[in-house]
């Protein structure tokens, strides 16, 4: 048997386009993979690329821009995809699928007992081992149901140590002259107040601040809104496609674990793919978790919420432009 899977940009790409993919992604969701598929191509770190088979023989398992593909080589179909609503670009995979060797003293009324903990410590738990693009960790996925107590703290377990880079960048921040904790963003449609997070994204409220200051989003207008999502602003040619940071070129993501997009009125900054922030941002009308850690949070709506949701009403064309100009007049930064 022969098979050969395409996973070229070019095909994704037109997958993608023509809707014959597995899942369909959301276009700012699927530029994001896009970007970090293209980035990974160019790296030293495509060789570690790898595919593994189940012990069966029948299933090849592999990362791939979707997540990590499970394909029935018998059926030649996509049997399933994991991971696929994380962030991360897996690599490589390994896959152990053995049953556990070292078992305790195992009596009769162990047996008789309904102890699903007991049970699930007696099954197969077949767990793949996963590195990422540009991550220094590797994931566990397993078809295990998270504990109880992991609601009262996040999943990931945080006990590297952090990097040189890693600790010139906390310097930094601690040395970063205080920029600014609030805004007031004057509209054509009144004015919307804004608390600023410099501590959480010190370069993003710097960026914003300076750009304010220096009139650059004086008379812009939002130019995509979408109803139940956000309303998006910052594009010097009114269409998303232009805009630059205050340092000429883009600067890299902020990601915070305090402040996520699981609330309305969230102020982010919008991007082509990973580290491509410029000068464009958007605020939500809706919690949107999917663009934790894809988009950059700097500040949050804290009055004006109806200011926003009447920007977010107006009509728009079929590329979500509004018909009639809604404008930026200026940024009060306090």
């Amino acid at each position: 048997m022969y098979r050969e899977y395409d996973e070229s940009l070019h095909v994704i790409s037109e997958m993608q386009q023509a809707g014959t993919s597995i899942f369909k992604l959301d276009d700012m969701e699927f530029g994001r993979r896009f970007a970090v598929e293209k980035e990974l191509e160019k790296s030293n770190q495509a060789r570690f690329v790898n595919a593994v088979f189940d012990e069966t023989g029948n299933f090849i398992i592999y990362g791939a821009l979707l997540g990590i593909k499970v394909v029935n080589v018998k059926t030649n179909k996509v049997a399933r995809v994991i991971g696929k609503s994380e962030s991360n670009r897996f690599v490589n995979v390994g896959l152990y699928q053995g049953a556990p060797k070292k078992k305790g003293v195992y009596t009769l009324a162990m047996a008789a007992s309904d102890n699903a903990a007991l049970k699930e410590s007696q099954e197969l738990d077949p767990t793949l081992f996963c590195t990422a693009f540009n991550k220094n960790r590797f994931y566990m996925m397993t078809r295990r149901e998270p504990f109880d107590n992991a609601q009262k703290g996040e999943r990931d377990v945080f006990n590297e140590k952090p990097s040189r880079e890693e600790q010139t960048v906390a310097a930094t921040q601690e040395r970063k002259q205080v920029l600014g904790t609030s805004a007031i963003l004057r509209t054509t449609s009144g004015d919307i107040h804004m608390r600023l997070f410099p501590d959480a994204a010190p370069k993003a409220v710097e960026n914003f601040v300076t750009h304010a200051k220096n009139g650059y989003y004086d008379n812009l207008i939002f130019h995509r809104i979408i109803k139940g999502f956000m309303i998006q602003t910052g594009c010097p040619f009114g269409d998303g496609t232009g805009g630059e940071s205050i340092w000429g070129d883009d600067f890299e993501d902020e990601f915070s674990r305090e402040f996520k997009h699981d609330r309305p009125y969230t102020v982010s900054m919008a991007n082509a793919g990973p580290n491509t922030n410029g000068s464009q941002f958007f605020i939500t009308v809706a919690p949107a978790t999917w663009l934790d850690n894809k988009h950059s949070v700097f500040g949050r709506v804290t009055a004006g919420m109806d200011v926003v949701h009447g920007i977010e009403n107006a009509k728009v064309d079929k590329t979500n432009k509004p018909y009639d100009d809604i404008k930026i007049i200026n940024i009060e930064i306090r």
